[in-house]
């Protein structure tokens, strides 16, 4: 791919304070012809598995001092929160049905074959060379672009902050009793972010008067099990936000207080884009 045509923007800010990345896999929505022309779907209901709006609301954290990733790639042509080897052999042709994850099995591998509400992409299986290409194409440069960003993050500041930022369904925590939380945040059950990490990303949500719950339903998936090394000072973190606080669902549009809740969001932003920075704005010091 030429410079254009990658799948992903990174954007830099002036002084990059401590290391700190905010990134959206899934809010891509740059849909090629070649793959409308191959679906069944219309694209209103492609976009329902986008996390449709989150590059924006993550795009004030240059303005902090922290970098952002954002997709531009689909999540439904290629999920780039998937392993490259989660292949779905009821959507590659001629894949080995050896044992699979959950997360493949229900229809959300590398390439999905489902969209929300388990509708089905494609009528037909894909040959294992247009997989391949999708994954060479989006795939690998958006990681080798994530795995840059999280060396340079190293080599500078001593430690890498990555924040994943998704989305859910306000469905998707209808099985839960009581009170549903505005936001979960992922973190392997501690393996992907040390402690003061997810701490701070918890009291920054929660200053803003959201209520947020841990690792349920949403742990954190290939981000950050690949990435997430507190040892190394490698600290991943996923946030999940319920859309309907910011978007109509069924449209998806922003809601008319859209830009109330970004503000919000970008409150939270600026208070973790500096986390880990020495009130001197030197270098931090390795855990």
């Amino acid at each position: 791919m030429s410079q254009p045509d990658l799948p992903y923007v990174v954007t830099r800010p002036r002084h990059w304070l401590s290391g700190v990345i905010f990134a959206s896999p899934h809010s891509g929505h740059d849909y090629p012809d070649w793959f409308l022309q191959g679906t069944r779907l219309p694209i209103q209901t492609l976009r329902s598995s986008e996390d449709a709006f989150i590059d924006r609301l993550i795009a004030p954290a240059t303005a902090f001092g922290a970098v952002t990733l954002a997709a531009r790639i689909p999540r439904c042509i290629v999920d780039l929160n998937r392993g490259a080897d989660e292949i779905d052999p009821l959507v590659v042709r001629g894949v080995p049905r050896h044992p699979l994850n959950q997360r493949t099995l229900a229809g959300l591998g590398v390439i999905p074959r489902v969209v929300s509400q388990g509708r089905v992409i494609h009528d037909r299986q894909i040959d294992r060379a247009e997989a391949d290409r999708r994954i060479d194409a989006c795939w690998r440069p958006y990681h080798a672009a994530l795995s840059g960003l999280i060396a340079q993050a190293r080599a500078r500041f001593g430690q890498a902050i990555l924040i994943d930022m998704h989305s859910m369904p306000h469905d998707a925590l209808s099985h839960l009793q009581g009170m549903r939380p505005d936001m979960v945040l992922g973190n392997r059950h501690g393996l992907s972010a040390a402690a003061r990490i997810s701490d701070a990303v918890s009291a920054a949500v929660e200053a803003e008067g959201w209520t947020l719950r841990r690792n349920a339903p949403f742990s954190g998936a290939y981000i950050c099990s690949a990435y997430g090394r507190p040892a190394q000072n490698v600290h991943v973190v996923q946030l999940e936000i319920d859309r309907s606080l910011y978007m109509d669902e069924a449209t998806i549009t922003p809601r008319p207080d859209f830009d109330d809740f970004a503000a919000r969001i970008a409150r939270v932003i600026g208070r973790l884009s500096g986390l880990g920075q020495d009130q001197s704005g030197g270098r931090v010091a390795a855990e």
